[in-house]
């Protein structure tokens, strides 16, 4: 499921169509987004540093400094030398607000933060969503050249975008990322426990997947157990270009060389049924029922007992049809019948009988 996530984001939009946006979302009680993030990342990373890609990243650093990238992409053994070819990092970390150095100019300001050989861009006006739009895409324009043609957008905590901004403006945001030309792909975290119903619903729907990470076990003496800090769930819920939605479950398990995924099996206790709404009857018919059911006789199977279907036309009754040419009983006059009998005579011999065709079929209209 990770894998098809990651190629997901990888493949891009095709032409005309909003870019693929993943959300993922996480709680305290599994606070484990910045994990998933972090790989996603390094497979994207992996492939846009190859010759053949044509997607370069532009990561928008909020909760973590670009140092910290700079390590996870060295650990994974890319060479930084020449990420500056595929890769742009925005600072919005280390002076947000422009609070730390009221000396230099407002706005956007191109200073290497220490310590990193990444291709860093500092930035110091969170709060304007319009200025951080355009900083995004001037930076992807630079990646933009012989061998990249878009590139893909990460940002690693909106809910740090929703402290300084409204939502309405960070709507706004995302909306203009994903109708960009040269945007592949987007994908971030949110912290879902920190913003009401509305907000989390809102990022849903602009996204064309979302990925919950849920604890483990849920215990309700210990909610915060041990296990639940190591390993979890990971449910996604993917929609299509055909309008389908696709859910999907994993496990995963964080160690010391990062996060794993396997896939969810009946011995481990957990079922993908939990995903599905529970309905209160049951699909499934028992042996009696299916025997019951095979000896119902529809109708279509017993009409006309195999004699030809008579169809009354309107001209005389069945009794008149079928009493037709039989020979009269003495006297020369049929016996009442107890049984009553409704009979229609026509106005003129030009009406004409039932029928299923339309009479009004022969009108050009």
């Amino acid at each position: 499921m990770a894998d098809s996530i990651f190629r997901t984001l990888r493949d891009g939009a095709l032409e005309g169509e909003l870019a693929p946006t993943l959300t993922i979302k996480d709680t305290i009680s599994s606070p484990f987004s910045i994990h998933v993030f972090s790989h996603i990342l390094l497979q994207l990373s992996s492939h846009s540093a190859t010759e053949k890609s044509h997607t370069g990243i532009v990561i928008v650093a909020l909760s973590r400094s670009p140092s910290f990238y700079a390590d996870l992409l060295k650990n994974k053994g890319l060479e930084l030398a020449s990420s500056n070819k595929w890769i742009h990092v925005l600072d919005c970390y280390t002076d947000p607000l422009g609070w730390k150095d009221k000396t230099r100019k407002s706005g956007n300001v191109n200073v290497p933060s220490e310590g990193t050989s990444l291709d860093v861009t500092s930035y110091e006006s969170v709060k304007d969503m319009d200025k951080l739009f355009l900083a995004i895409t001037d930076l992807g324009r630079g990646l933009v050249g012989e061998n990249k043609s878009r590139f893909c957008v990460a940002i690693d905590s909106i809910s740090e975008l929703l402290r300084h901004a409204s939502l309405q403006s960070v709507a706004g945001l995302l909306s203009n990322l994903r109708s960009h030309d040269k945007i592949s792909s987007i994908f971030g975290l949110v912290h879902s426990d920190l913003h009401d119903e509305r907000t989390a619903a809102a990022l849903e729907y602009m996204s064309s997947m979302v990925a919950s990470i849920e604890p483990g076990h849920h215990s309700s003496e210990n909610s915060l157990s041990e296990k639940n800090f190591t390993q979890g769930k990971f449910n996604v819920r993917l929609k299509r270009r055909n309008g389908r939605v696709r859910v999907m479950c994993e496990k995963f398990k964080v160690e010391a060389g990062g996060i794993s995924f396997a896939s969810v099996s009946a011995e481990d206790g957990i079922t993908v049924a939990g995903l599905l709404p529970k309905v209160q009857f049951n699909l499934q018919l028992s042996e009696k029922e299916q025997i019951d059911r095979a000896k119902v006789v529809l109708p279509f199977e017993h009409q006309g007992n195999g004699n030809p279907i008579q169809i009354y036309d309107g001209r005389k009754s069945l009794e008149e049809s079928n009493s037709e040419g039989a020979p009269l009983p003495k006297g020369g006059k049929k016996e009442d019948s107890t049984l009553g009998e409704i009979i229609y005579f026509r106005d003129s011999d030009d009406e004409m009988p039932d029928s299923d065709e339309d009479p009004d079929d022969d009108l050009d209209i």
